[in-house]
């Protein structure tokens, strides 16, 4: 976990993909999904995969959640799914990859590449070797593609009062070839993604602060999840609704933040509305 020393009354944490930068859609359906058909055979599924994916990552509560367990939800999804049992395709999950999600915190390649070398474990091995042809794809994939209107306007509106950290689940030397693509890293403290730990660890560095000084903006439940762990506030960019969401916070928010006014009815409304955007099911039936 990545320890800041404050230098300002307030932190803020910001989320990187579908919320910084308009790369959750690119990054999953040209680069993820791919390669999770490919590597896991689901090559007769190919439809019902992709759905699958594209509902555990995009569309769903689940949004955001980091590529292993994202991986192994989607797998579930499919076991439930009819049209899948009547082809006859049995869809296998990993107990080894499943066991070490759970006893894992740091869940990127570099701590799997050292449970693979302890454990000699093939299963574990296939997982790094899909993980690690994702990163390459991403790296050959995405580039170009710039923070959503008013990121960077916000972030020089917080910087006089603000320490600030990426807070993300996103591979770090990913992070820091995107924030530092588009210049919009030089407020940033610290770059925190999936090897700094998870996104609850990083904002535990919201306890050096006073109450309601500290700030999370993020487009997916597990990023609130990650504040309220913490006695953070939340700030949600809306999944669909990005730009609208940035400009109420550009024009609005921070200075609620600021003032001391955020906490309360007002950040209320916006979770009300931040739930309505993501459903728990699917749109399609499930067995079981």
């Amino acid at each position: 976990m990545y320890e800041i020393q404050p230098t300002k009354e307030f932190l803020v944490g910001i989320d990187s993909d579908g919320c910084a930068f308009d790369t959750m859609e690119l990054k999953h359906k040209e680069c993820f999904i791919p390669n999770t058909i490919k590597y896991y055979n689901l090559q007769a599924i190919s439809k019902y995969a992709r759905e699958a994916a594209e509902f555990v990552n995009l569309y769903s509560k689940s949004r955001g959640i980091n590529r292993f367990p994202a991986l192994v939800e989607s797998l579930e999804w499919l076991q439930k799914r009819p049209e899948v049992a009547a082809r006859g395709i049995t869809v296998e999950i990993p107990q080894a990859l499943i066991d070490w999600i759970e006893q894992e915190t740091k869940l990127g390649n570099p701590a799997l590449e050292a449970k693979v070398a302890e454990s000699g474990c093939p299963d574990l091995k296939h997982a790094l070797d899909w993980s690690t042809t994702v990163n390459d794809t991403v790296a050959e994939m995405v580039h170009g593609v710039s923070p959503f209107p008013l990121v960077r306007e916000s972030l020089n509106k917080l910087s006089e009062q603000c320490d600030m950290l990426v807070v993300s689940a996103t591979p770090n030397e990913a992070l820091k070839a995107e924030w530092g693509e588009h210049g919009i890293d030089e407020h940033i403290t610290e770059i925190c993604g999936q090897e700094s730990g998870n996104k609850k660890e990083t904002l535990s560095n919201a306890v050096k602060y006073g109450e309601n000084k500290v700030l999370m903006i993020g487009d997916a439940p597990g990023d609130f999840k990650a504040a309220v762990a913490n006695d953070c506030l939340f700030y949600p960019i809306n999944p669909g609704a990005e730009e609208a969401s940035w400009e109420r916070f550009y024009n609005e928010s921070i200075d609620k933040f600021l003032s001391g006014e955020f906490a309360g009815d007002y950040q209320q409304a916006l979770l009300d509305e931040f739930d309505s955007y993501l459903p728990v099911n699917p749109p399609w039936p499930v067995n079981g």
